[in-house]
């Protein structure tokens, strides 16, 4: 496999949250930076969701939570957040050392700046602007390990002679069928999208993420060789407005007191 090039996490944020993270190789949170916190997480019908506000900028946290170094290919909206390319597994990502907490605060400009994300109406969002508006309203975290350094052993080497040996080996047209089969199912697997759903109920326009102001964050780049050439893992985080993720039933609505005209028997003494 071909050595990829990333781009390494420079500088480090930890970010202090008692909100829930989702993922397993990698933990992932939003924070909107208008308000100071982590916006918290919604679960809904096998789907996370995080409520948004229209024009408030936001990053997103992602925490390495293996004990080598992995890349995050990162896309908001569909679109790679490093390259602006019409996201896909294959492409450049950030590359987190072992425990390491890196915060993307916006489309990559350079080496050295982004473009700030924030949440806007639809129409104005990045996507949408450059003609890409079908996957608008998610982030995207696929999660790759890195590959290992081969352990030098004559045990090893005498069992890969074996192993190429049995790949060399004649196959019956059946065998051969059987494995083609079970190749294309977990291709089919990973790639497939899921199920279109009803489109969404909506009481406002519904969020995208806007190409905002010029901000540093000085990165560098890495050479780094993946695993494997589909990710390890796939987070997956959904957002839109408040009002309309309580529309839909991602969010339930609060229960509201209401007055009661006879709550008592006499009047008493008042403080």
């Amino acid at each position: 496999m071909k050595l990829k090039i990333a781009i390494a996490a420079a500088a480090l944020a930890v970010l202090s949250c008692n909100a829930v993270a989702i993922g397993t190789l990698a933990d992932v949170t939003v924070y909107d930076r208008a308000e100071n916190r982590v916006l918290p997480v919604y679960f809904h019908e096998g789907r996370y969701y995080v409520a948004g506000k229209p024009g408030n900028e936001y990053q997103i946290a992602i925490r390495n939570q293996q004990a080598g170094e992995i890349m995050a290919v990162v896309a908001v909206d569909g679109v790679n957040a490093v390259s602006g390319e019409t996201a896909s597994w294959s492409q450049t990502g950030y590359v987190f050392p072992v425990n390491a907490n890196y915060s993307i605060k916006g489309w990559r400009k350079s080496l050295q700046r982004v473009a700030r994300f924030f949440f806007t109406e639809l129409d104005n969002s990045y996507a949408a602007r450059t003609g890409r508006s079908d996957n608008v309203g998610v982030i995207g975290v696929a999660v790759f390990r890195k590959k290992a350094d081969p352990a030098i052993s004559l045990g090893r080497m005498l069992e890969n002679k074996r192993e190429a040996d049995r790949a060399d080996a004649p196959r019956s047209e059946a065998q051969s069928v059987a494995a083609e089969s079970s190749v294309k199912s977990a291709a089919d697997a990973m790639s497939r999208q899921p199920a279109t759903a009803p489109a969404p109920q909506v009481t406002e326009k519904n969020l995208g993420t806007g190409h905002g102001a010029s901000e540093a964050a000085p990165v560098r780049y890495t050479n780094f060789e993946r695993a494997s050439a589909s990710p390890d893992e796939v987070i997956t985080l959904y957002y839109d407005s408040y009002r309309n993720l309580l529309a839909q039933g991602v969010i339930k609505a609060p229960i509201i007191a209401r007055p009661v005209p006879f709550p008592g028997q006499f009047v008493p003494d008042p403080r």
